[in-house]
C-alpha cells in the first residue's frame, strides 16, 4: 500500500483500506460470503413460503403442501443456520487475522520509531492504539462487516420478494428510503466526531494511570494523590461525556427510524384493505408482504445501530492509520562493518530538536583515537547527552559529520553501527525476564551459559546472582524492581561485556549508589573499558579522573580539553566545578 496517499479524513477511504486488510484471508471470506448469501435466501424463503401454506393449506386445503411445508420449513432453518453458522465463524476468523496483522505492523513500526518520536509521545497513548483503537477496528471489520453484508442481502432478497408480490404497495415501502439515508449521513458525522473524541480521551486515562503507576512512589512520598486523582477525574469524565453524546446520540436515531417504519407499515395496511386491493391481494399474498416488511425492520434498525460502532471503528483505523504513517528511523547506509576499530571524530557538528529553542550544539570538533577514555563534564543541559547520542544516531545532527573509522557514520548500515557500541547509564533497563535473557539480550540471546557467566563475573554481578533462588533463571521482575540498584546496574554491565563492542557508552553509570555498591561497579567498568572507545558521562568528577581527556561542555560548546591534572592547573571552568563539588564533599563529611 502506499500510505502517502492515503485520506486520513476521508472516512469512506479509510474503511476501504481497512478491508484491504481482509484481502490475503479471501479464501475464507468466500466461505463468509457464501454463508451470508445462504441465510439471506432462506430469510427470503421463509416468508415465501408464507403464501402458499396461507393459501394451500388453510386456505384450499391443498394436500400437497400439507405434506410439504412442514418439511420445507425444516430445510429452511437447517440450511439458514449453517450459513449463520459460516458467517459468524470465518468472518471471526478473518477478523481476528486483521487484527493480529495490525497489531504486529503496528509493533513493528513502534520497534522503528525514531527517539524524537518518543520524546514527543506519551507510552500510554501509544499503548491505547495498539490496544483499544485495534479492538474498535474488530467491531469495524467483523461484527459490523458481517451486518452490513448479510443484512444487506436479506434486504434485497426481501424486497425483491416484495416486488414481486405487490410493486404498488413496494414503491411505497421504498419511499421511506432517502430520508432514513439522510438520517444515517448526519448521524455518522456526528459520530465520528465524537468517536474520534473517545480515542483521546482513553489515551489521555491510559497516559495517567501508567505514568501514576510507574511513579507510585513519588506519588506517596510527595503526597500527590489528590493531584493525580484529579487529573484521573478530569480525564475519566471527559470520557464518560463522550461516551455519552455517542449512546445520546445513536438511542434518539433509533426511535425515530422505529417510528417512520411504523408509519410505513400503517400506510401499507391501509392500502392493501382497499376494496380496489382486496380484487388482487390474497390473504397469503398480504401476509407474506407484510412478514417480509415486518423481517426488513431488523436488519435496518440494526445497519442504524451498528452505525455507532461503525464510526469508532473508522475514527480508531484513523488514529492507526496516522500512527503508521509515521516517519521511521532513516537508514541512509549501504556499507557493511563487521567490527571497528573504534576511532571516532566529530567535524563541526551543530544540532537542535527544535528551531524556536535554538541549538544545543554548536560548532562541536572533537578527535577521538580508538581505545581513548573521554569524559563529558558539564552543567545539566550543556550538550553532553545529545551529543553521545549522535553516535548511534538516536538523533542526526544539523550540521557537520560524525566519523567511525574515517567512514561518516551515515554511511554505514543503522544495524551495523549500532552493533559496534555498547551504552551503561543511570536509568538502567531491565525487562521482566530471567537473569540469563537481560544479560544475554538481543543478539545475544543464544550465547552459552559459560559466557554470559563469565561476563557476569567480570562485572562483579555472578557472587549475587549464584545466590538468587533460580541463579541465572531468577525472575527480575519488571524494570528489575526484584532487584537492588547497585544488582541492577551490574546487569547492565555484564550485557555490555558480553556484547564486547568497540565503543562504550557510561551515562552516571555509577551515580545515585551506596560507597559498597558503587565499588563494586567501578571495578566492573574498568573491566569493561579495557581496550574500548569510551565515552563517559559524569556529574561526580572524582569518577572521571583516570580518563585520558576530559571535554568540559557549556551551553553546546566544548570550553575546555584536556586530562584531570592540566584542568586543575589551568584553573578554568573544569577546576571550579572540581573545587565546587571537593567543598561539598568535606562539608557533608
Amino acid at each position: 500500500m502506499n500510505k502517502q496517499q492515503l485520506d486520513l479524513e476521508n472516512g469512506r477511504a479509510v474503511y476501504g483500506h481497512l478491508l484491504s486488510y481482509v484481502r490475503p484471508y479471501w479464501k475464507a471470506f468466500i466461505f463468509v460470503l457464501l454463508g451470508m448469501a445462504i441465510a439471506a435466501t432462506m430469510d427470503g424463503g421463509f416468508v415465501a413460503l408464507i403464501k402458499p401454506m396461507l393459501d394451500g393449506t388453510f386456505v384450499e386445503k391443498d394436500p400437497f403442501y400439507i405434506k410439504v411445508i412442514p418439511l420445507a420449513l425444516i430445510g429452511i432453518f437447517v440450511l439458514r443456520g449453517i450459513g449463520g453458522f459460516c458467517a459468524n465463524y470465518f468472518m471471526a476468523w478473518v477478523s481476528r487475522h486483521v487484527i493480529k496483522d495490525l497489531r504486529a505492523e503496528m509493533f513493528d513500526k513502534v520497534l522503528s520509531l525514531p527517539t524524537a518520536f518518543y520524546d514527543r509521545q506519551s507510552s500510554g497513548k501509544i499503548i491505547s492504539k495498539l490496544i483499544y483503537d485495534v479492538e474498535q477496528v474488530a467491531e469495524a471489520s467483523g461484527r459490523a462487516l458481517t451486518i452490513i453484508v448479510q443484512d444487506s442481502l436479506t434486504i434485497i432478497v426481501l424486497l425483491s420478494w416484495m416486488a414481486y408480490l405487490n410493486w404498488q404497495l413496494t414503491l411505497l415501502f421504498l419511499t421511506i428510503g432517502p430520508v432514513m439515508t439522510a438520517l444515517v449521513v448526519w448521524v455518522s458525522k456526528r459520530l465520528r466526531r465524537y468517536a474520534k473524541r473517545l480515542q483521546n480521551s482513553v489515551g489521555d486515562v491510559t497516559h495517567i494511570s501508567q505514568e501514576t503507576i510507574d511513579a507510585h512512589r513519588v506519588v506517596k512520598v510527595f503526597g500527590g494523590q489528590d493531584y493525580e486523582r484529579a487529573q484521573f477525574e478530569k480525564a475519566n469524565e471527559y470520557n464518560r461525556r463522550q461516551y455519552m453524546k455517542i449512546i445520546s446520540t445513536n438511542s434518539a436515531s433509533v426511535p425515530i427510524v422505529e417510528l417512520m417504519a411504523a408509519l410505513l407499515l400503517a400506510a401499507i395496511i391501509y392500502l392493501a384493505t382497499q376494496p380496489h386491493m382486496q380484487e388482487t391481494v390474497t390473504v397469503g399474498t398480504f401476509m407474506s408482504f407484510i412478514s417480509a416488511m415486518l423481517m426488513l425492520f431488523p436488519p435496518i434498525k440494526r445497519m442504524t445501530t451498528l452505525n455507532v460502532i461503525l464510526q469508532r471503528g473508522i475514527a480508531a483505523a484513523q488514529s492507526i492509520f496516522s500512527f503508521l504513517q509515521e516517519n521511521s528511523e532513516v537508514d541512509t547506509g549501504s556499507k557493511s562493518v563487521a567490527r571497528v576499530q573504534g576511532a571516532v571524530e566529530f567535524k563541526n557538528i551543530h544540532m537542535q530538536y527544535d528551531q524556536s529553542k535554538g541549538p544545543v550544539l554548536r560548532n562541536i570538533n572533537l578527535n577521538v583515537q580508538a581505545g581513548e577514555s573521554i569524559a563529558l563534564v558539564g552543567r545539566s543541559g550543556s550538550g553532553k547527552s545529545s551529543l553521545v547520542s549522535l553516535l548511534p544516531r538516536f538523533y542526526l545532527p544539523s550540521g557537520g559529520e560524525i566519523l567511525l573509522d574515517g567512514m561518516n557514520v551515515g554511511d554505514i548500515k543503522l544495524s551495523d553501527m549500532r552493533a559496534q557500541i555498547s551504552l551503561v547509564s543511570q536509568d538502567v533497563t531491565l525487562f521482566n525476564d530471567s537473569v540469563r535473557h537481560n544479560i544475554a539480550y538481543g543478539r545475544l540471546e543464544d550465547t552459552p551459559d559459560e559466557k554470559i557467566i563469565a561476563a557476569a563475573k567480570a562485572a562483579h554481578a555472578w557472587e549475587f546472582i549464584e545466590q538468587l533462588p533460580e541463579g541465572l533463571d531468577t525472575q527480575v521482575g519488571e524494570h528489575g524492581l526484584l532487584l537492588s540498584g547497585g544488582q541492577r546496574q551490574r546487569l547492565a554491565i555484564a550485557r555490555a561485556i558480553l556484547k564486547d563492542s568497540p565503543i562504550l557508552i557510561l551515562d552516571e553509570a555509577t551515580s545515585a549508589l551506596d560507597t559498597e555498591s558503587e565499588r563494586f561497579i567501578q571495578a566492573a567498568l574498568d573491566n569493561l573499558m579495557q581496550n574500548r572507545t569510551t565515552f563517559m558521562i559524569a556529574h561526580r568528577l572524582s569518577t572521571i579522573e583516570k580518563a585520558d581527556r576530559i571535554i568540559v561542555l557549556d551551553k553546546g560548546e566544548i570550553i575546555e580539553i584536556g586530562s584531570h591534572r592540566e584542568l586543575l592547573e589551568k584553573n578554568g571552568h573544569y577546576a571550579k566545578l572540581h573545587s565546587l563539588q571537593f567543598s561539598a564533599l568535606t562539608t557533608e563529611q
